[in-house]
């Protein structure tokens, strides 16, 4: 089975919307929802977690799919494990925000 790695830009983001969801709604949600989050992720190699390929106008290669009101997106790595790339909030402006994380 697949290790999922986060990498830097979706670490980020990850501390972010823990910070944001504590301040606003409590360390008991921000803790449901980084919790399920990672549910999520240990999902995606057996398939539980279903995936889209990224859109071509992104101009990358990857698969993303949607928790709650939050993107993940997400990469195949050269070494067959997953890479978690990055993960934005709906109202994100998704191409740029996406190609920062990616590096594309």
């Amino acid at each position: 089975m697949a290790k999922v790695l986060i990498q830097e830009a979706a670490s980020w983001r990850l501390d972010e919307i823990y910070r944001y969801t504590r301040d606003r709604r409590g360390t008991e949600q921000a803790d449901r929802s980084i919790t399920g989050l990672f549910a999520a992720f240990d999902g995606i190699d057996t398939h539980r977690t279903g995936s889209s390929p990224i859109p071509a106008d992104f101009g990358t290669e990857g698969c993303f799919f949607r928790y709650e009101r939050h993107f993940v997106y997400w990469r195949r790595l050269s070494n067959g494990d997953i890479g978690i790339v990055t993960v934005l909030h709906e109202r994100m402006h998704q191409i740029d925000r996406f190609q920062d994380d990616f590096g594309s």
